[in-house]
């Protein structure tokens, strides 16, 4: 098991993104740079990024660059998004999920977010929320 936003967990996803064709077919089409910040957790916070463009997509610790779009929201609202118990739509309506950059393209990136939940839903099983 690793923590959630734990180095352990970014590791895994990071494995996990460079492992999947989808992704790597969709980074042919899509330029996208997204920047995570989570606030308060139990490490502190965390800042990890997704990179997608020009065939090569990437996860990692750090920032995008270049970054189209940045989000930040605290431990316990990643944590109820993760984990199910609250929508993402809702976290951004409500403004728990305070979103930065270029929306339009955050958009139009849609299904890279619908292939980095396939590759997400691999690790979730392995990761503890506390």
């Amino acid at each position: 098991m690793v923590r959630y936003l734990s180095l352990e967990w970014i590791d895994a996803l990071t494995t996990e993104v460079a492992a999947s064709t989808d992704l790597a077919a969709l980074a042919a089409d899509h330029e996208l740079g997204v920047t995570q910040v989570v606030t308060d957790g139990p490490e502190g916070d965390v800042v990890y990024h997704l990179q997608v463009g020009g065939g090569v997509v990437s996860f990692g610790a750090g920032v995008a660059f270049p970054e189209h779009v940045h989000m930040q929201q605290s431990w316990a609202t990643a944590v109820a998004v993760a984990t199910g118990e609250l929508n993402a739509q809702d976290a951004f309506i409500s403004g728990r999920i305070q979103l930065t950059g270029d929306q339009q393209q955050l958009m139009s990136s849609t299904p890279v977010f619908r292939a980095l939940d396939a590759v997400f839903a691999g690790v979730r099983d392995r990761t503890e929320y506390r």
